[in-house]
C-alpha cells in the first residue's frame, strides 16, 4: 500500500448522490402505490414492471403507447420553485394521446434528468405525476432518475413521459365511419395546457411582467400560478363518452392548434366546419392575441384557444355524449360539424368570429 495521504475518488466526488438517489426512491413508493389499480401492483424498486392485462379484464386486446414531455414549460417552474404541477401536465400530453385511440391508461412510467438531484423538487414533481395518474385512472409502476454533472444548468431539469393502454381490438379509434353531417363537440381546456410556452414566455417578457406579477388574465392569480395551471386530464370522461357507443373520433388538441390536430381523425375527402363563436376563450388566449398582435390564423395553429378535447359524434347519439360527458363533470360545447369535398385531404375551415371575453 502506497501513503500518498489521498483517498480515492467516489462516485459524490463527480457530482453524483447515490443516497440522495436512494433518499428519493424511498419519498416516492407511497405516492406510486396510491396509483394502484388492477392488473399492476405499482411496486418500485425492481427491474421491470409487470402487468396482467387478463387481471384489467381484456379478453382481446391491442396495445397503445405514447411518450411526452412539457416542453418549455418546465421553464416556468424552474425558475419560480413550483414544482408540483409538471407532473400533471406530464401524464396528462401521454393519456390524452391515448384515449384518443379509445385506449384506457394502464400504467406510466417517467425519466427525471437533472443536473444535481434535489430530492425536494423532485419529490413535488413525482406527487405530481402521481396526481396525474389517479386522475387517468392509471398505474405509476416505475421510472429513472438520471443525475448528470455538466449537463443541466444548476436547478434544471427535464422530464419525459412513457404510458401503454389497451383497447379491445373492435373498439379501436377513429371509427371507418365518420361522415358528412356529423357533430363535433369540443371539452374545455384549463388554458394554455402544455403548449406554445416559447411563445408564451416571449410574451410574458414583451409585456415586461414578473413571474409574480399580478396575472392580467386571470384574477387573484399571480402569472406564474396562472400559466402554471396543468393541463387537463380528459379521460375518465373521454372513456364515458365512448362506452355509449356514439363516439365515432377524437382529437387531443395540443402543439398545432384545432387546425393541425382534427384533421388527423377524419378520412380524405372531408371537411372540418368550426364555429369561432360557438365557445368564448379563456382571457389567457385573448391576452396573447393583443400582446403579440397575433392574427387569428396563427393562434388557432399555435393554442388550443380553449378546446383541449374534441369528439366526432353522429347527430342521433349527440345527446347521449353529452349526458355521459356530463355526467363527469365536463361542459361540452357543439362547435363544429363534418362536411364533403371533392377530394384532397381533410382540412379544418373556420366560420363566425372569436368571442373573445
Amino acid at each position: 500500500m502506497t501513503g500518498s495521504g489521498k483517498s480515492g475518488l467516489t462516485y459524490a466526488d463527480a457530482g453524483v448522490d447515490i443516497a440522495a438517489g436512494n433518499a428519493l426512491v424511498d419519498a416516492i413508493k407511497p405516492l406510486a402505490k396510491a396509483t394502484r389499480r388492477s392488473g399492476a401492483d405499482a411496486s418500485l424498486g425492481g427491474f421491470g414492471a409487470l402487468f396482467d392485462l387478463k387481471a384489467a379484464g381484456f379478453r382481446d386486446p391491442v396495445l397503445v403507447s405514447s411518450t411526452d414531455g412539457v416542453g418549455t414549460k418546465l421553464l416556468i417552474a424552474i425558475e419560480t420553485g413550483r414544482h408540483d404541477t409538471v407532473g400533471i401536465d406530464l401524464v396528462a400530453m401521454c393519456v390524452n394521446d391515448l384515449v384518443v385511440q379509445g385506449a384506457e391508461p394502464l400504467f406510466f412510467l417517467d425519466y427525471f434528468a437533472t443536473g444535481k438531484l434535489s430530492v425536494e423538487a423532485a419529490r413535488d414533481v413525482v406527487k405530481g405525476i402521481a396526481e396525474g395518474c389517479s386522475q387517468a385512472g392509471c398505474a405509476l409502476v416505475g421510472g429513472e432518475t438520471a443525475e448528470m454533472p455538466g449537463m443541466y444548468a444548476a436547478g434544471h431539469f427535464d422530464l419525459a413521459g412513457f404510458s401503454v393502454g389497451a383497447v379491445e381490438r373492435d373498439a379501436v379509434l377513429p371509427r371507418a365511419d365518420v361522415a358528412e353531417g356529423d357533430l363535433i363537440l369540443g371539452l374545455p381546456a384549463s388554458g394554455f395546457h402544455s403548449n406554445g410556452y416559447s411563445l408564451v414566455r416571449r410574451l410574458v417578457a414583451e409585456a415586461g411582467l414578473a413571474w409574480n406579477d399580478p396575472a392580467p388574465f386571470a384574477d387573484g392569480q399571480t402569472v406564474a400560478e396562472a400559466l402554471l395551471s396543468p393541463t387537463r386530464i380528459y379521460v375518465r370522461a373521454a372513456l364515458a363518452a365512448i362506452r355509449t357507443g356514439g363516439v365515432k373520433a377524437l382529437a387531443h388538441i395540443t402543439g398545432g392548434g384545432i387546425t393541425e390536430n382534427l384533421p388527423r381523425v377524419l378520412p380524405e375527402g372531408t371537411v372540418a366546419e368550426i364555429d369561432l363563436g360557438a365557445w368564448t376563450p379563456p382571457a389567457c388566449f385573448g391576452w396573447a392575441r393583443e400582446t403579440g398582435r397575433m392574427e387569428a390564423g396563427e393562434m388557432l395553429r399555435t393554442f388550443n384557444m380553449g378546446l383541449g378535447m374534441m369528439l366526432v359524434v353522429a347527430p342521433e347519439t349527440a345527446d347521449a355524449v353529452r349526458n355521459a360527458l356530463r355526467g363527469e363533470g365536463e361542459a361540452p360545447v357543439v362547435c363544429g360539424r363534418i362536411v364533403a369535398r371533392e377530394d384532397g385531404p381533410a382540412v379544418v375551415r373556420y366560420t363566425g368570429e372569436v368571442s373573445w371575453g
